[in-house]
């Protein structure tokens, strides 16, 4: 049976997504700013890959994709206070808020973020 080892991310810039990611905790070990695909392997050992839109369009027909994202990545913050401090954190380095923290009726504090390439991030945390 296969398992889950990655999630791949297509990003505009190398660079702006890799600073981005950085401010959430994340170490790349594989990859620079200036490369077409960098990695970086979470604490459970998921690894996040980042691909430019160049690198994926050299060996597929791949288009950008139009409206709304379907799917995000979900950081778990320690607590409420720090669900906040990181979307004032995204938000004042650039990043674009989807959806403001709030307390969620099913007992999270929750927000979103657009990483630089319009990705979804959602920060949560319990409440109680």
């Amino acid at each position: 049976m296969p398992s889950l080892d990655a999630i791949g991310l297509v990003v505009t810039h190398m660079g702006d997504a890799m600073d981005f990611y950085r401010r959430l905790g994340l170490q790349f070990t594989m990859g620079t700013e200036a490369d077409g695909h960098a990695e970086a392997t979470t604490g459970n050992g998921l690894r996040l890959m980042l691909d430019t839109e160049e690198m994926i369009k050299s060996f597929s027909s791949w288009e950008a994709p139009t409206g709304s994202h379907r799917a995000a990545l979900a950081f778990l913050c320690e607590g409420p206070a720090e669900v906040d401090r990181l979307h004032l954190e995204l938000t004042t380095a650039g990043a674009r808020s989807h959806v403001a923290p709030f307390d969620a009726p099913w007992g999270q504090r929750y927000a979103t973020v657009l990483d630089p390439s319009g990705n979804a991030v959602d920060l949560f945390a319990p409440t109680a």
